[in-house]
């Protein structure tokens, strides 16, 4: 939503904006599997449900320290399908 608003503001503004559109893509796909994975295995496989949220949580507070020093962030996992 981000980008489609403010995509003709600069490169930097862009180029974060699609980083986290493409992040929040990968969360979602990750999410939908690991869920799927948890419903297979009778709740076997619920703590990669935790797991996934956690590690988003993680990069998502990451990627806002460093926009807030105006640094260049790329997700360490990341399916880059708009660019």
């Amino acid at each position: 939503m981000v980008w489609l608003v403010f995509k003709g503001r600069g490169p930097y503004l862009e180029n974060q904006a699609k980083e986290a559109l493409n992040f929040q893509i990968t969360l979602a796909i990750a999410y939908a599997v690991s869920i799927v994975i948890a419903m297979v295995t009778l709740g076997f496989g619920s703590p990669l449900v935790a797991g996934v949220s956690i590690t988003g949580f993680v990069f998502m507070i990451l990627a806002a320290v460093a926009a807030n020093r105006y640094q260049w962030y790329r997700y360490p996992v990341n399916i880059r399908l708009v660019s």
